[in-house]
């Protein structure tokens, strides 16, 4: 009887733990093992996994890992699909789990910057330390998270293994979509154009793209950025700059607004929200540079996904990004506004210096594939204790 393995990808459409799931499934699909893969999604997600191999099965279940009765429903579900192993790709380990089980984590933002203290916090972190503690194996998405499992949590590291991720490939392979292939060779480039004239957008931008969350470092990005603008006010090519930021809603965020406003830079930047993979592709290919000084990252995916598409990066010196930009990147203390606006300066006025990132962030980013990802995963299913049924 082939292995089976549960994989719940409920969050397929989430902005970094969705590119983790999507990717990771199809480089498994791509490893031809054999073992049945149960797939767990709502059944909206559905479209997300066409085209997978006869072994890959949906398994839909529709109650949200945040529902209080989940810690219930979805360990009782597991246990209806007799699944041989476990795989939960984010943090989020149901207290009932069935044993046994694989545990990916991708950051612990969720204590290092939980403004609760009290037995609320310590709540917290108890329980996801419990769920890493039942794991027979816990994947870390970089050195600087699997040293953050085992100093905040306690968690042995002979208990943990690192496997990076990768750009998702929407960003590497730099093709134009079905039916734009098929209106010729310069189809991609009227499509960016299109897309580009949809947002009119007609003007050089600094481009940020993730999620606005304290750790992000927003508002010193704002204030960096002001500074340069400022700066560049009469130099011909990059005196209506602008500062282009895809991610969260910024009404959630009144930290972010103040930065904007008492910059006064409210006329030169632009929140977009979320946009579909090909809008951010054509964003991540037209921005003059990327700017990523975040003051914590579990692995760093955005900086990548802007080496893959040939855009020199600004990151910051921090967590796990040394890891992910190696010297593929202008690097900066995030802590320091002044050095950010040197290190914007730099890259958009230094052509050498921009030549020479963009060939070193195509090398950097081509150092992490998503099929070895999945080899390193499927290895670790075996090392989780499952030697004596999996083919060696």
């Amino acid at each position: 009887m082939a292995l089976k393995i549960l994989l719940d990808a409920r969050h397929i459409r989430d902005f970094g733990f969705g590119t983790y799931i999507r990717n990771l499934v199809r480089g498994l699909a791509k490893q031809q093992t054999g073992y049945q893969f149960l797939l767990v999604c709502h059944r909206e997600d559905r479209h997300e996994f066409d085209r997978l191999p006869e072994n890959f099965h949906l398994m839909f279940y529709e109650r949200s890992d945040a529902a209080a009765l989940d810690q219930i429903a979805f360990p009782m579900f597991a246990r209806g699909l007799r699944a041989d192993l476990i795989h939960i790709p984010l943090n989020v380990v149901p207290l009932m789990l069935p044993r046994p089980y694989v545990v990916t984590v991708h950051d612990l933002s969720a204590l290092v910057y939980d403004n609760r203290t009290g037995w609320r916090h310590e709540a917290r972190r108890l329980q996801i330390r419990r769920g890493l503690l039942r794991a027979e194996k816990v994947i870390a998405v970089s050195e600087a998270t699997r040293t953050d499992i085992e100093n905040l949590l306690g968690i042995p590291s002979s208990r943990t293994t690192c496997i990076y991720g990768a750009a998702d490939p929407t960003f590497t392979h730099h093709q134009p979509g079905l039916a734009a292939r098929a209106a010729g060779p310069d189809s991609w480039e009227r499509d960016k154009r299109r897309i580009l004239e949809r947002y009119q957008v007609n003007y050089p931008f600094l481009l940020y793209a993730g999620t606005i969350r304290p750790q992000k470092n927003i508002p010193r990005m704002v204030e960096a950025f002001a500074l340069v603008k400022g700066e560049l006010q009469d130099h011909p090519e990059y005196k209506d700059l602008r500062l282009i930021i895809i991610g969260d809603e910024i009404s959630r965020y009144p930290s972010v607004r103040r930065a904007v406003m008492q910059s006064r830079v409210e006329n030169a930047v632009r929140f977009l929200g979320f946009v579909p993979l090909d809008t951010l592709r054509v964003f991540y290919e037209e921005a003059a540079a990327f700017v990523f000084v975040s003051l914590y990252e579990g692995f760093g995916l955005p900086p990548l996904e802007a080496m893959a598409s040939g855009t020199p990066v600004i990151s910051s010196n921090t967590t796990s990004l040394p890891e992910v930009v190696g010297d593929a990147a202008r690097i900066v203390n995030p802590e320091n506004v002044f050095e950010i606006a040197r290190g914007m300066k730099d890259v958009l006025l230094d052509k050498e210096l921009r030549r020479s990132l963009v060939e070193r962030g195509y090398e950097q980013s081509r150092r992490f594939t998503w099929e070895e990802t999945a080899r390193q995963v499927l290895e670790t299913y075996r090392e989780a204790g499952f030697s004596r049924k999996l083919p060696i």
